[in-house]
């Protein structure tokens, strides 16, 4: 076994770690205050070319490996959660379907400009009455003549107003339950689909989430992504490769307050001595780099099982289920170590304690997570 970065992993971290430093940090604490979306970020991150990372160079992206770009999410997520969902969420989400399942014109069209950063790619999934059951989907997509017609509503959807295209899902064979949801493209702009207002979030405040609303949307038939009536298997697909993103945001987050609670802990006195000399605290420290280096293990080893072409679903979901649980510990216990100051919107830990809250829900709970792994290990439901 081979435990060390490649030179280009390394170099990607280097380079996003620079840049999520002298970028990204700096405005972190404005961007969860004031609930504005980074964009000027998200323009330097294009001309960087960090915007498409996984994709083709002949697509606008650099090639990279899934292991490089879990490392990008993480650096990023070190230094601020609610830039990091909305990378995650473009890359993961709203553009890798299209580099899974799309034509080479939908490539050309959707997934190049996404690459590139001309604009955030999202991906609608979610609605009312359709979380964790995916499959209980009420949205509908009729075909007439040349075009779908479609009309539902979606919630939870991360860059959703400020996305150039929107890959939804919607039933277009009733009769055949799962079998009849399929997934289109729709561009953005597109007449009929319609924003609710930001979600006003406990974290990740500055990545716009909103609902979606589609009334007699019109795009042609050729957006449909992939076959029609399997959009249920593609968004399982879609969905293991987004669990290592939230579960690499997961370890970013982890990261940037344990870091903090190190340096606390060894500048902070107490009774004589640095905070860190106190076994209680010194404990906790030892608890945070085991769990950190736990959850980067599996979140490494996902990736690498994807870029293998192996199946990865099991271990997908065993990293994003321990790294996003692991992560909530850890920012609980990085306060705990800063004590009044932890609890101070002063000191970026209560913030990365807010931002970590969602990942123990979005992309799979916890709970659906457990029941994916053990169905997997046990062969029945």
């Amino acid at each position: 076994m081979h435990f060390d970065l490649t030179d280009e992993q390394a170099m990607i971290r280097r380079t996003v770690r620079e840049f999520a430093e002298g970028e990204i940090a700096p405005q972190a604490r404005h961007v969860d205050e004031s609930g504005e979306f980074p964009a000027e970020t998200f323009r330097k991150m294009a001309a960087l070319g960090l915007m498409g990372l996984p994709f083709p160079e002949e697509l606008g992206g650099a090639g990279v490996d899934s292991v490089s770009t879990a490392i990008a999410i993480e650096e990023v997520a070190r230094c601020c959660g609610s830039t990091a969902i909305a990378y995650s969420a473009h890359l993961g989400l709203g553009s890798a379907p299209i580099a899974m399942f799309g034509t080479p014109e939908q490539q050309r069209r959707f997934l190049r400009p996404a690459a590139e950063g001309t604009y955030m790619a999202a991906f609608g999934l979610t609605e009312p009455h359709a979380g964790s059951d995916a499959g209980a989907t009420r949205t509908t997509a009729a075909l007439k003549g040349d075009e779908w017609v479609i009309n539902g509503s979606k919630m939870w959807i991360t860059n959703a107003p400020v996305a150039g295209h929107i890959i939804v899902t919607a039933v277009t064979d009733r009769e055949r339950g799962k079998r009849g949801i399929s997934a289109i493209i729709i561009p953005g702009g597109t007449p009929g689909m319609s924003f609710g207002q930001p979600e006003h979030k406990m974290g990740l405040r500055g990545s716009v989430t909103t609902a979606i609303q589609l009334d007699d949307v019109r795009v042609p038939r050729e957006n449909l992504l992939g076959e029609r009536g399997k959009g249920f298997i593609q968004f399982l697909q879609v969905l293991d490769g987004g669990r290592v993103g939230i579960g690499a945001m997961a370890l970013g987050l982890a990261q940037g307050a344990y870091e903090a609670a190190v340096s606390y802990a060894r500048e902070r006195e107490a009774f004589g001595k640095p905070i860190g000399a106190h076994q209680s605290v010194a404990n906790m420290i030892a608890d945070m780099e085991v769990a950190i280096g736990a959850a980067r293990l599996l979140v490494y080893r996902a990736a690498w099982l994807k870029d293998q072409g192996r199946p990865y679903s099991r271990e997908a979901a065993a990293a994003k289920l321990y790294a996003s649980e692991a992560a909530e510990k850890v920012c609980r216990d990085a306060i705990q170590v800063l004590g009044g100051y932890g609890y101070s919107q002063e000191f970026p830990v209560e913030r990365m304690y807010r931002d970590t809250r969602l990942l123990t829900i979005g992309e799979g709970t916890s709970e659906i997570l457990r029941g994916v792994i053990a169905h997997s290990v046990l062969g029945i439901r």
